[in-house]
């Protein structure tokens, strides 16, 4: 039950992506291990504490797919795993360093506060803004040779993680707005999301593509025309629940960071 309630499928995304960036980026097979287990370490901490703090309106909605909803799992103990699962993420996010610890834990710190309280305001993008756009810098700064990343991956990453917050929350509107959550996404609406989500991630593809200095090679190009493809989607009129959205722009992110893999020196 504490594997269906942790929002495994966008934790491994996650994991994945940043650890071949860290590979990608030089950190070599111990670097880039331990970025591995410090990022899965807070993507399970933020999902596990996703359900603990949602257990009641998820029971409203009648949400079959989370086990605190469902009464299989409960709330308490997906908020010890929770917090367990952070008390791990400190230490693992320190081994790269404690400035690079520091700006991933802050990026995790971001989720929880996503969760807990600002999830409900009209600044619910800023911690997913600020949990992918920390994630180069966890990456470059704990290189043999520190440095901060450019502002092409992180402004990527922002990007990324805003247009994920918009179409994750798509299917779940209505039920939002019943149960009095009123981030960004539920005041804008069902239709203007449809479109702003992919339009948000088709920018962070623009940036990938166009901002690292070598200027903009074949590949990108086939990637950028992949992303429109892939973000098309999100945009189709459909009144059913759906996760094609977020899968979306887990594809998307997946390119961008194909992207990252084949110019990952000029990161930072």
């Amino acid at each position: 039950m504490l594997l269906r309630s942790c929002h495994l499928e966008p934790a491994l995304a996650v994991t994945v992506f940043v650890t071949a960036l860290a590979v990608a980026a030089g950190r070599g097979v111990a670097g880039s291990a331990a970025v591995a287990a410090a990022v899965l370490a807070g993507q399970l901490s933020v999902g596990w504490c996703n359900d603990a703090a949602d257990a009641q309106r998820d029971t409203a909605c009648g949400r079959r797919d989370k086990p605190v909803a469902t009464g299989e799992l409960p709330p308490r103990a997906a908020a010890v795993a929770a917090g367990t699962a952070l008390a791990l993420c400190v230490p693992l996010s320190l081994l790269s360093g404690a400035t690079a610890g520091a700006a991933h834990l802050g990026g995790v710190a971001a989720g929880w506060a996503y969760n807990l309280r600002l999830k409900h305001t009209v600044l619910s993008p800023l911690p997913y803004a600020a949990a992918f756009g920390t994630l180069p810098a966890f990456v470059t700064l704990g290189l043999p040779s520190p440095s901060l990343p450019t502002w092409w991956a992180v402004t990527a990453g922002a990007l990324l993680g805003v247009g994920a917050h918009l179409a994750n929350v798509l299917p779940d509107i209505e039920n939002d707005l019943a149960t009095g959550v009123r981030g960004l996404p539920q005041r804008l609406g069902r239709t203007a999301c449809r479109w702003v989500a992919p339009l948000v991630m088709l920018a962070a593809m623009g940036v990938v593509v166009a901002g690292p200095p070598r200027g903009v090679e074949i590949s990108g190009w086939v990637l950028a025309a992949a992303g429109i493809i892939a973000v098309a989607g999100t945009a189709v009129p459909s009144r059913a629940r759906t996760g094609w959205p977020f899968r979306a722009a887990i594809m998307v992110a997946g390119m961008a960071v194909a992207q990252l893999l084949l110019r990952g020196s000029d990161m930072s």
